[in-house]
């Protein structure tokens, strides 16, 4: 069941961008983790610095590819004990302002072309692209009118 945006805002405001968490485990030839909130995400790589890496490369890409416009992935954990084989992996600000736009559209219940009148796109394809990472790059009166309408919308989890 999806959080509601208050409680969204509640939990990451603290945090300030969003990060996932990744669990590690060494074997004999190197290292693999598993992010431990996103079913199927997982990295490996011969030295600790090549998992760091391959960790945020994996986490940026599986958030990219959602199954269909309606997918809600689940959001990161923010009581999530850190231990010694515990990562914390920021979500590249491209990938969290789409995953976050499409969320809000979804537990507002909206169409993508109701989101795209809401926010007063005459095109409904210049909206699509919010919710694509790479080609989501919001001007700052998209921003403003994002949290014009939608007061929960943490847009603090996608800016440092």
């Amino acid at each position: 069941m999806p959080i509601s945006g208050k409680e969204m805002l509640r939990r990451y405001l603290s945090e300030g961008t969003m990060f996932y968490h990744f669990k590690l485990h060494k074997e004999k030839d190197g290292f693999w983790a598993e992010c431990i909130e996103l079913k199927g995400c997982s990295a490996q790589g011969d030295s600790i610095t090549e998992l760091r890496l391959n960790m945020a490369n994996a986490l940026n890409l599986y958030l990219s590819e959602p199954e269909d416009s309606k997918f809600l992935f689940p959001m990161p954990a923010t009581n999530q004990r850190m231990m010694k084989n515990i990562e914390k992996i920021k979500v590249d600000a491209s990938v969290a302002f789409a995953v976050l736009i499409r969320q809000t559209r979804l537990r507002h219940h909206y169409t993508i072309k109701q989101m795209a009148e809401v926010l007063e796109y005459n095109n409904l394809n210049s909206y699509v692209k919010l919710e694509k990472p790479k080609t989501s790059n919001p001007e700052l009166r998209t921003i403003a009118n994002i949290t014009k309408h939608f007061k929960d919308f943490p847009v603090g989890l996608v800016f440092e």
